[in-house]
């Protein structure tokens, strides 16, 4: 008996021996499935965390010119320098330029699209604030319902501002007027005039200049311009067989306020007077002008500024007469040489229409009366039969510079028209233009 246990015991042994053999197997082969699928789930996983990614870098690129469109579309839209800060102007279009640049290497490092849209929103947030700033009066272009161009305002307060130099002289009966002074550039008021209306503490946005703000922009205007009156009579001597005799003259002074004036009154804050002094710094001028007059900028507002000037004394005495002349081409090389052009080789100094005209002609630099001209283009005309000029005789009578041209018509501001400094309008192609001397100015 005890042998057929032991021999009992020994296959029992054995069969659980195999049996925990096969557990064993079965276990280390569940073990493997289980390493082969876990596996498998972690590439699939990789897999889709890789894709996962490629898809963040195309949302993140996808931003990226999401947002690059939005900023072309707000400077399409607004305009400013331009259009875009034409917004803090090309300072400001540098900056948000250094921006989206900045955004671009942002999104590339960022994983979570969260992160993309959050800078998106930054970026055109801040593009609206610009917009909202005193610099968003770059961005105005007249494009807007019921709003003007800047060009149109300067225009329309120009106008009144020669309506009102006329009524002063209209108020007696003088021998003579003499207009001295000047109203300010136009970049100033334009400066002082954002400034106070969209950096005060309740701020409106000067990007549309709609007939509020264009209100605005007058009183600003208004409130830098200064005139004052006073009658005197001059006895003149006699001399050979003239009889002695007494002469009445008005003389009207116009003193621009300076920026730095509009500061005290308008009791500007100290962040008010930080954006006044980046509007005025020389870096903006250029955009001023283009933003203002165009490319060729410079000379419309130098002859814009000289608007009412009557008699031309300034002019014909700069250019070295002793006397009044027919001053028209004296006004324009004054104009010229004081934005430095004549020295430039830009334009000559000339005191007759023909010589000015020929000088643009051996230059190839003229186009004939039906030119749609450029602010900036010297204008010539043939009048027929007026005053003293005679009919139409192929010979240039009169000159002045063109501001700009809208619709069709093209603006001009003009010396010795009526003996004085004045903006007249002509349609395109009308048959007193002579022609056009075209400087190059850039």
């Amino acid at each position: 008996m005890d042998t057929q246990s032991a021999r009992e015991g020994g296959r029992a042994a054995i069969k659980t021996a195999h049996s925990g053999r096969k557990v064993t197997e079965r276990t280390a082969r569940q073990t493997i499935k289980t390493a082969e699928r876990s596996s498998r789930k972690a590439i699939k996983t990789t897999q889709r965390t890789a894709k996962t990614a490629q898809q963040s870098v195309k949302t993140a690129q996808a931003a990226v010119k999401a947002t690059q469109r939005a900023v072309q579309t707000a400077r399409a839209t607004a305009k400013a320098a331009a259009t875009t800060a034409k917004a803090a102007a090309k300072a400001t279009v540098a900056a948000i330029k250094a921006a989206i640049a900045a955004t671009q290497e942002l999104i590339a490092a960022i994983a979570a699209g969260g992160w993309v849209v959050l800078v998106v929103v930054l970026v055109i947030c801040m593009i609206g604030l610009l917009i909202a700033s005193p610099f968003g009066i770059f961005f105005s272009d007249g494009g807007s319902p019921d709003a003007v161009s800047p060009t149109a305002a300067i225009a329309q307060i120009n106008s009144e501002y020669a309506d009102r130099l006329s009524a002063l002289q209209a108020g007696g009966t003088y021998d003579r007027v003499e207009i001295q002074g000047r109203p300010p550039f136009w970049a100033d008021v334009f400066a002082v005039f954002a400034t106070k209306t969209a950096g005060g503490t309740d701020g409106a946005s000067v990007a549309v200049l709609d007939t509020d703000t264009v209100e605005k922009l007058r009183v600003v205007f208004w409130d830098m311009t200064k005139i004052t009156t006073a009658e005197a009579d001059v006895e003149h001597p006699a001399e050979g067989d003239t009889a002695a005799w007494t002469e009445t003259v008005l003389t009207i002074t116009v003193t621009p306020r300076t920026p730095d004036d509009m500061r005290v009154f308008y009791a500007f804050t100290d962040q008010q007077n930080a954006t006044l002094d980046e509007l005025l710094t020389a870096a903006t001028r250029d955009m001023w002008n283009t933003l203002l007059y165009g490319s060729s900028g410079e000379i419309v507002a130098v002859a814009l500024s000289q608007v009412g000037n009557v008699g031309g004394q300034p002019y014909w005495s700069w250019y070295g007469f002793n006397s009044r002349v027919e001053w028209c081409a004296c006004f324009v090389s004054w104009c010229a040489n004081e934005c430095g052009y004549i020295d430039a080789g830009v334009i000559p100094k000339f005191a007759g229409c023909t010589g000015g005209s020929n000088w643009f002609k051996d230059r190839g630099q003229w186009q004939d009366g039906d030119y749609e001209p450029r602010p900036g283009d010297l204008i010539f005309f043939d009048w027929n039969e007026k005053g003293g000029s005679g009919p139409q005789d192929d010979v240039p009578d009169h000159v002045g510079i063109v501001e700009r041209v809208e619709n069709g018509v093209v603006y001009t501001v003009e010396g010795n028209s009526g003996d004085s400094c004045r903006q007249n309008t002509y349609s395109v192609g009308h048959y007193e233009i002579w022609g056009y001397g075209c400087p190059i100015y850039n």
